[in-house]
């Protein structure tokens, strides 16, 4: 097949568009994360520790952010805020209350919470141990 400057020109800038997209995100392959290679760093207000898991695009397009949190007793890792993406909390230990667009659930370990893209959120260690879960946060930041 022999291609011409016309139809060059007319597929050219979704080439440019699909190497673009591409080359901007990391794409999510299968595999494990061992506990072990997750390295703890401080939360910026003290209130605990923060594992990041992974962060890209999965084969099919979703942007995916995925870290683990402990929380100190009384502690919240920032104020509550929305965002575009949205977000699942999975509760490993302790007692944490999500607060979502002003009503509060209280949650324990196995259970799982949902903020939906820019509904006003926020999490707090409600116990009087520390508090540890999973943040799965599901579409553009």
């Amino acid at each position: 097949m022999q291609i011409d400057r016309r139809n060059l020109c007319s597929v050219l800038p979704f080439a440019l568009m699909a190497s673009a997209w591409a080359s901007d995100e990391h794409t999510l392959a299968s595999g494990s994360f061992a506990f072990d290679d997750l390295k703890p760093r401080q939360n910026a207000n003290g209130s605990g520790e923060v594992r990041s898991v992974t962060q890209g695009a999965t084969p099919t397009g979703e942007q995916v952010e995925v870290h683990e949190t402990t929380l100190k007793p009384g502690a919240s890792p920032h104020a509550p805020h929305q965002h575009k993406h949205s977000e699942f909390w999975l509760i490993r230990e302790g007692t944490l209350e999500v607060t979502i667009n002003g009503k509060s659930y209280q949650l324990g370990p196995g259970s799982v919470g949902f903020a939906a893209s820019n509904d006003l959120q926020g999490v707090k260690n409600v116990g009087s141990v520390p508090a540890t879960y999973f943040v799965v946060a599901i579409g553009p930041s």
